[in-house]
Parts: C-alpha cells; structure tokens; sequence
C-alpha cells in the first residue's frame, strides 16, 4: 500500500508541470503563441484517445461492447454540455473567443482516464514491485506530456496559471480512487476497466473534435498561419505516439 501511494503522488506531481511555463521569459512566449500550443495539445488528445480506443477494444469482453462503451463516452460528455449550458465558465484574463474551449470537458474526459491509471497501477504492484515502478515511470512520463498540453488548453479557455495548476492537481488525484479501489476490490475495478476507458475514449474524441480543432481552425483562419498549426498539430500527435510506442502501458 504504502509503494502504491508513493506512486500515486508521483503521478499527481505531473499535473503540477505547468509551472515551468510561467517564468517571465517562457511565459510571455506560451502566451504569445497560445493558439499553436492548442493545436500541438489536439494531437497529443488526439493520439490518447485512439490509445485509449485500442485498449478498450482490446480488454472489453467483445468488439461491439468496446465500441459501445467509446461511444456512450462520447454521447455521454457530449449531451452533459448541451443539457448544462449555465455552467459554462467564463473566461479569464482577457482571453476572449467567439467560440471559447470548454475546459470541462478536458478535465473530467482526464478524470476517467486517472482512475484507469489508478487501476494499472493497483494491478501491477498487486504482480510485484519491479512490475508497479514500470509502470510508475511509464504512466508518469504519459502524464508530464498530457499534463502539459491540459495546462495549454486550460490557459487557452481563460484559467489563470493558479485556477489551471489548482484544477489538473484536482483532476489528477481520482488516480487515488482506481489505486484504492484498485488494492481493496481488485476483481470488481479490473472488471471496470473497459467501460473507463471506453468512456474516457470517447470524451477525449469529443474534446479534440468538438474543442480543440475547431479553435485551430479559427485561428488558423484569422492568421492565415495554417502551415504552423498543422506543424504544432502533427508534432504533438507524434510526440505522444512515440511515447505510447515506447512507454505503452503493457
């Protein structure tokens, strides 16, 4: 228990990597260019969601369960926000857009996935200690990049840097409830699995396609700069892929 909750406090340090962002001299060059930082963090969602597509199909108990688990993840988050319009956030700081991101969407798609994390974790120190530290270090790693790109999109939706920090760590602890869950009712949670990351699967989809393109697309449009935002797009969906060749969670 105690290697497992030393693990989980690492994974919830990652959601804090965007401090490194706001000295003087890199802060002023990630505001300045927020609206590339959104399209390179389309690709990293991009490349998360089609991973965690894959290992639903992968681990659900038949493919048209897994494809059904994605896309009640997806129809799920998606109505949430059409029936709760009220609770759309204004933005800060004078980031203002005819069409703003709606962070929320970010932040609860990433919940469901911290809980899978949680459970991987649970699982694999449940196998030994050798198998949970790869596994720390390899959801660690998945996390300081995601983490990363949360941060950009949350700054580009209006947050300040300390509502932004405040919500990832926020967001990052439910790590704690798949960990604990995990370790008490390992069975029950592993059973759970598929359904979480089909869930999270599909609102991740609905982030990039519904969010985080869509605002590339009108920023591109308004600076006539769409080489650079493909650039910044297809650069963070490559780094992201090599990450998940290498650091997969197997």
């Amino acid at each position: 228990m105690t290697l497992l909750l030393i693990a989980c406090a690492a994974v919830m340090l990652a959601s804090l990597v965007g401090v490194f962002f706001i000295s003087s001299s890199t802060g002023r060059f990630f505001e300045r260019n927020m609206g590339y930082l959104v399209s390179f963090s389309a690709g990293v969602f991009l490349i998360i969601a089609y991973g965690l597509s894959t290992e639903t199909l992968e681990h659900a108990p038949s493919l048209p369960q897994g494809v059904l688990y994605i896309f009640l993840g997806a129809l799920g988050i998606w109505t949430l926000f059409k029936l709760l319009p009220g609770l759309h956030d204004h933005p800060e700081h004078g980031h203002t857009h005819s069409h703003p991101i709606d962070p929320r969407r970010v932040l609860i798609s990433d919940a469901f996935h911290n809980v899978g994390d949680g459970i991987l974790l649970a699982a694999s120190f449940a196998v030994s200690p050798a198998l949970g530290l790869a596994a720390v270090v390899s959801v660690f790693i998945h996390e300081l990049l995601q983490e990363t790109s949360e941060f950009f999109v949350l700054r580009a939706a209006g947050y300040s840097v300390r509502r932004a920090l405040g919500w990832s760590f926020l967001v990052s602890s439910t790590v704690l409830v798949g960990a604990l869950g995990g370790y008490y009712f390992l069975d029950l949670f592993e059973s759970l699995e598929p359904i979480l990351l089909g869930i999270s699967a599909g609102a991740f989809l609905v982030v990039v396609l519904s969010d985080l393109i869509p605002h590339s697309v009108r920023d591109a449009r308004s600076t006539s700069h769409y080489a650079a935002h493909i650039g910044w797009f297809v650069l963070g969906a490559l780094l992201m892929f090599l990450l998940a060749a290498f650091l997969g969670h197997e």
